[in-house]
Parts: C-alpha cells; sequence; structure tokens
C-alpha cells in the first residue's frame, strides 16, 4: 500500500519542517558550500531557491537542527517558536537521499522548487517521494514557506504553510486518521472471505 508508506514519509518531513527542526541527532555537520556560514550571509542571498532546498533537506537528513531552522521564513521561525509546548523529534536518516529540480519562478521573490527524497522503509526497500517546496526571497536569501505533494494517487496534493504551524498540525492529523483508516479498509477488503451465495448461484 504505497499511500501508507508515501503518507508516513511525508508527515515524518512535514513534522520535522513545521516544528523546526525537530531530528534527533545533535551531531553538528559542516555547512554546504555556499551556505552563510561557509561563504557568509551576501553570498547565501544570491544563492538560487534550488540551492536553499538542497541546504534544507540536507539539515534534515542529517539532523542538523539548527541549519533547519534557519532555513524557513522570518515569519515561519516566529510562529513556530510560539509552540513552545510542543516537541516532536523525526530522527535524521543516514540512508536518505534527495535530488533537487529545477524552479518554477513566481515573480522576483517566489519560487516552487521540486524534490525527491529516497530513504528506506521499514521492511529495508527503498521508496522515492516526490515533494515540492515553496520558497520565498528574503533579505538574507531563499528561504522555506511550505511544501506541496500528493499523497494519495490520482487525488489533490497536501497543502503545508509552514507560516501557519497551527493549521499545518491539524492537517497533519488528519493525514495520519485518513492514513489509518484507508489502511483498516484495505485491510479488511484482503481478509474478507468470498461471497458464498455468490459462488453457490453460479
Amino acid at each position: 500500500m504505497r499511500y501508507v508508506r508515501y503518507g508516513c514519509c511525508l508527515a515524518w518531513l512535514a513534522l520535522c519542517a513545521a516544528l523546526g527542526g525537530g531530528c534527533s541527532k545533535t551531531t553538528d555537520v559542516a555547512a554546504p558550500q555556499g551556505s552563510e556560514t561557509a561563504a557568509g550571509p551576501t553570498a547565501a542571498a544570491e544563492e538560487g531557491p534550488e540551492i536553499a532546498v538542497s541546504r534544507f533537506l540536507e539539515a534534515v537528513r542529517t539532523g542538523n537542527d539548527q541549519q533547519t531552522e534557519a532555513m524557513f521564513t522570518k515569519l515561519a521561525r516566529e510562529k513556530i517558536r510560539e509552540l513552545e509546548d510542543i516537541q516532536v523529534a523525526p530522527p535524521g536518516s543516514d540512508t536518505a537521499k534527495f535530488t533537487v529540480g529545477k524552479p518554477e519562478m513566481l515573480g522576483d521573490d517566489g519560487a516552487r522548487v521540486p524534490s525527491q527524497w529516497t530513504d528506506l522503509d521499514r521492511d529495508g526497500n527503498s521508496r522515492t517521494d516526490e515533494i515540492t517546496w515553496m520558497v520565498r526571497k528574503e533579505p538574507e536569501g531563499w528561504r522555506i514557506a511550505g511544501m506541496a505533494a500528493v499523497v494519495f494517487e490520482g487525488e489533490d496534493p497536501l497543502l503545508l504553510d509552514f507560516e501557519n504551524p497551527k493549521e499545518t498540525l491539524r492537517k497533519l492529523e488528519l493525514l495520519r486518521e485518513e492514513i489509518r483508516q484507508r489502511a483498516e479498509k484495505a485491510t479488511q477488503q484482503a481478509t474478507q472471505p468470498p461471497n458464498t451465495s455468490e459462488s453457490v448461484r453460479r
């Protein structure tokens, strides 16, 4: 059931993002070339949106809490800090890989950036999830404002606004419940005995 694995991965990424780097690892990692740490804030502000998304996903992958939070928009960081009673610690992943595609520019200060996140599921099988990141250009550079991804094939994508984390959390709760219900329904259908009356008539 791909939608279950997909939804769980999406919820993990979204929680890690929306709650400001809730990854459990605390080991610092070297900043990518061209980041604010490596090249200074001026160079970072001149980078494209795809570089910002790459840095964000690398921070999520390695569990670099500080770098993850730094890659959000100013408003998202402020709203996240208001949720002082929320603590989430999804782990970073040494087996995860990601690719970032060409951004779709939305004026001078907005963009949508496609990405693919590949990791192992609980059964050890490789899976790839496609997520589009909404980014905005701010004085310090391009920053993450939200994301969109199709959780259930053939249905509208799930949109998450990190500048409204309370709404993001509400949507994630609804997503988890929907995944649970669909998984239960699929299990029931798989274990349901055949219709004996139909068999007799035939």
